[in-house]
């Protein structure tokens, strides 16, 4: 069984890094497990680049190993300086609060949380929290050298910027999380990104240092995602693409992951998907061969949003999806309208009612009054989905939806959104 779920792994590309391959091997053979994964709540949302080591995570839940899914409500108050070149901005109780409450329920809709292997949610705070300073240094302290942490990466690369010493008992507060559910859950494997490795080793020190018996705890890490071309994966044209609906909606989720390169396609199928290695290699197929109908790239959006989302949702943006293609924006809400075209260029104009080619005209749509009576005439110009042709069409307060916008097309794809203030 173990050997399925490690095969799984690496053919996905999951595997960076591992403490001890072989003794983790055997322990998944004789056992089923606890491991953890820990999200700093420092926002209240995850985004797309925190989920690879949660959904290898869930991949161990779906081979019978309980996942225990550590917020962090203590750490969060730190700081990690992974990754950084500069010191976090600190957060008040109260806003860490409002973020692990947003994080718990992304949570839920990626784990089972009520099989008999469901997940574990659990808050750092709940133990580092109520520990008093003189215990932090004397329990705790005492087990991992200066020497230890100044060669870590995280630490190392902070220390010509400089690094205060909070976020420098970063990596010691991380590894009395993995000794804590080590103690108390027998967690025994910690999954992270690939800048977690210090943290993770941290922690297997001090298990080491803090238990008589022969210790059986290992770390994995999962590689960074990049795009084919190198650039950071994980951003759209509106910047990082959020697992919160409210800042990124379900229709821009989706069409996120459906604009794929061709290159990504098949490697953010094998690292965020849960369909089979045979179903991945048959769509691999079709990229080589069929490219132009993107299969690829809509199973990999519908099996995202609906993750994520849930089906409704994923029904609502192929919907959306639909309607855009076809140019039948009346099948849309102007809400609908208002999420679909958050991208598109932009003018704001004084509301007030203006015929459609002075409108267009000074929005910057047609070049000139000419080229504007020209495009009305030819039938090139819709506002809200609805063609029009007449020149002396007034744009009023019947095409002002919500009383603030309107969505202008010229020719077959050229959208343009105006404000009216």
């Amino acid at each position: 069984m173990a050997n399925k779920l490690i095969e799984d792994l690496q053919w996905r590309g999951l595997l960076y890094q591992q403490t001890d391959e072989e003794g983790m091997e055997k322990l998944l053979n004789e056992q089923k497990i606890s491991l953890y994964c820990g999200v700093d709540p420092t926002a209240d949302s995850m985004h797309i680049g925190h989920i690879v080591p949660l959904l290898t995570l869930r991949r161990f839940q779906m081979h019978g190993h309980q996942p225990i899914l550590l917020v962090g409500g203590a750490t969060g108050m730190i700081g990690d300086p992974s990754g950084r070149n500069e010191e976090r901005q600190l957060q008040t109780t109260e806003q860490i609060d409002r973020n692990v409450d947003g994080i718990k329920v992304q949570m839920e809709q990626i784990f089972d949380f009520k099989s008999e292997n469901g997940a574990k949610m659990v808050n750092n705070r709940d133990w580092i929290g109520a520990m008093s300073v003189i215990e932090f240094l004397r329990d705790y302290g005492k087990l991992i050298s200066v020497n230890y942490m100044l060669a870590k990466d995280s630490v190392a690369s902070r220390l010509e910027t400089g690094i205060s010493f909070t976020e420098f008992s970063y990596t010691l507060i991380q590894a009395i999380d993995f000794n804590h559910l080590y103690n108390e859950h027998n967690c025994r494997i910690q999954i992270g990104g690939s800048d977690q490795w210090g943290n993770i080793t941290s922690g297997l020190e001090m298990i080491r240092k803090t238990h008589d018996e022969e210790v059986k705890a290992f770390g994995i890490t999962i590689p960074l995602v990049t795009k084919a071309d190198g650039t950071k994966f994980g951003k759209s044209a509106g910047g990082a693409v959020w697992l919160d609906p409210k800042k990124t909606t379900p229709y821009e989720f989706y069409q996120f992951w459906i604009n794929a390169a061709d290159a990504d396609v098949i490697k953010y199928l094998k690292i965020f998907t849960f369909i089979s290695r045979e179903n991945i290699e048959a769509l691999e197929k079709t990229v080589e061969t069929e490219a132009h109908l993107r299969q690829a790239q809509k199973t990999l959006a519908e099996e995202m949003t609906k993750l994520i989302h849930g089906e409704a949702a994923l029904a609502d943006a192929q919907r959306i999806t639909k309607a855009l293609f076809s140019g039948d924006l009346k099948a849309l809400s102007s809400l609908e309208m208002k999420a679909a075209f958050k991208d598109v260029p932009s003018v704001e104009m004084p509301k007030e009612d203006k015929s459609i080619v002075d409108l267009i005209v000074e929005a910057g749509i047609s070049s000139s009054k000419r080229q504007a009576r020209e495009d009305v005439t030819n039938g090139a110009i819709s506002v809200n989905g609805e063609k029009v042709t007449d020149l002396e069409y007034i744009i009023d307060a019947k095409d002002r939806l919500e009383d603030v916008f309107a969505i202008i097309r010229r020719g077959k794809k050229k959208y343009h959104m105006v404000h009216f203030q």
